[in-house]
Order: structure tokens, then sequence, then C-alpha cells
């Protein structure tokens, strides 16, 4: 599970989610939310409180808490009327989650589905699951072929254009008796 972030030359191209205090960090949906905003540029608390509504005091409390597990960092400051303003961005360009396992939270498909769940039911949603009976060569094309439309059009995004969220979730679901199983 991979969270993009925005292209910077200096930033390294991936940071693998590896301790607990990470994986706390990005399991909290505001902090998911957070991410988000500073994935494409540098972005100050208050511009973070503003994008998603919250109080200034709770966005810096999860921006430090991003930044001291290492997810984001502050990469430019300014002083403004005697105060340091700092600007935070990701701390890499991708941001990998650890495998769940079986049977395990899927934090990321969790923040999928509230971020779905919030978005307005006004605007324009593609939304859509298949079941696909496939050979392992068919399965594993489509996986490559999924990941890069992703890459191409995260390379196209625009900051000053408004956010829109892939995201894909293929594999071979449960078997009919597991899933039963683990109905019960």
């Amino acid at each position: 599970m991979t969270i993009g972030a925005m292209p910077t030359d200096d930033l390294p191209e991936t940071l693998h989610v590896t301790t607990d205090e990470q994986l706390r960090a990005v399991s909290n949906l505001t902090r998911h939310r957070i991410m988000a905003v500073l994935r494409f540029e540098p972005t100050t608390i208050t511009q973070v409180a503003e994008r998603l509504g919250l109080a200034k005091g709770s966005s810096s409390y999860h921006v430090r808490m991003l930044e001291r597990a290492g997810l984001v960092k502050v990469v430019r400051t300014r002083k403004v009327r005697g105060v340091t303003e700092r600007y935070y961005a990701m701390a890499a360009r991708a941001i990998v989650l650890p495998d769940p396992g079986e049977g395990g939270p899927d934090v990321l498909m969790r923040h999928t589905v509230a971020d779905l769940e919030a978005a307005p039911v006004d605007g324009e949603r593609h939304v859509r699951m298949a079941h696909l009976r496939l050979t392992d060569e068919q399965f594993t094309e489509l996986g490559a072929r999924l990941e890069a439309l992703a890459d191409e059009y995260r390379e196209l995004s625009d900051p000053s254009l408004p956010d829109a969220s892939l995201v894909f979730a293929l594999f071979h679901p449960a078997s009919g008796e597991q899933a039963e199983a683990d109905a019960k």
C-alpha cells in the first residue's frame, strides 16, 4: 500500500512505515487527510487547518505527531510579523505501509472508505467493483497496468487543481469456505 507524495527532487523516493509510532500516526483519519494536503506542496499548519476545517490547535497537534513519526518535515520557514512560519511537506515521495497480513485491518482501505463516504454526493464520482477470473499472468499484468496508470496521472497532477483520489485494490478474495469460517 502506497500513499503518493509531492514530486520534489530532494525527497527520498519512498519511506517505509516500520515503527509502531509511524503506524499509529498513519492510522488516524485526520492525519491521513493532513498527509493528503501535504502531498503536493509545502503547507503551513494554518493552511492545513483552513483546508480541512480543523481548529489550528488540532491541526498543529496532528502535524507534530506526523513530524515526530518522521512522515512529514519542515521544508521551509519564513518570518511573518515576528513569528516563524513553518511549511511542512511529506518526508518522501511515497509512504509505503506494511501489509496488514491475513485478517489484519487495512488502514489505507479504511481511510479510503471514510473519505469516499465524506465526499460530496452531488460531485462526480466513479466507484466500481468488478469480479474477474484471471490467469496469474493476467492478474500480474493488470496490477502493473493499474500502477502505471496511477503513476502517469500522479505525474500530471497540478497543485492548483481540485483534489481527486484514486484507490484500487486487486486481490484474490478468500475462498467461499474461508469466508464462511471468518463470518462465524
